[in-house]
């Protein structure tokens, strides 16, 4: 029997020790998320952001590509991977994009928008990204876009709310 029973309570326990234990905090997501959101919601905090990220890390699906990416990402920096597998994931070679598919299922979450907050922080690697882009801070191959992702949809999901709040006050 499994250590982490599959539920999703028990799984979101184990994807936020799991990035903690790579370096990341809801915080650092939250920030990004922020970053994002800043210029369209000026009074927007830190706590509607980090509301935002768990609500996101709540879906399966999330859970499920954050284990995934994050797991290649371990194997990789334990060089246990097969060639050339092993090579493309450890130096993060700029063909390979299945990194950042993985990502698109997150994003896809939340509609087009999610692709384009995602492209967005994807390439200016704001925040906790830089970091984990950094190759001298391990592999990340996987992560940098996960939680970019993550950081995508939930900025995604609070334009999305956002828009209701306005459409409701209007009518």
């Amino acid at each position: 029997m499994s250590e982490h029973p599959l539920n999703s309570e028990s799984c979101l326990d184990f994807v936020i020790e799991l990035l903690e234990k790579r370096g990341v905090s809801m915080n650092d997501i939250a920030e990004i998320v922020m970053f994002l959101q800043s210029k369209y919601i000026p009074d927007i905090t830190l706590d509607l952001c980090l509301d935002s990220v768990a609500s996101v890390l709540k879906k399966r699906e999330v859970q499920n590509a954050l284990l995934t990416g994050i797991q290649l990402d371990i194997l990789a920096e334990q060089k246990q991977l097969l060639p050339p597998l092993q090579a493309i994931i450890e130096t993060d070679e700029p063909l390979y994009g299945i990194d950042e598919v993985l990502a698109l299922a997150i994003v896809n979450l939340y509609g087009s928008i999610g692709f384009t907050n995602f492209g967005y922080v994807d390439k200016l690697k704001h925040g906790k990204l830089a970091d984990l882009n950094d190759k001298r801070n391990g592999v990340h191959t996987f992560l940098d876009d996960l939680v970019g992702a993550v950081a995508a949809a939930a900025s995604s999901r609070i334009a999305h709310r956002q828009k209701q709040q306005e459409e409701c006050v209007e009518s």
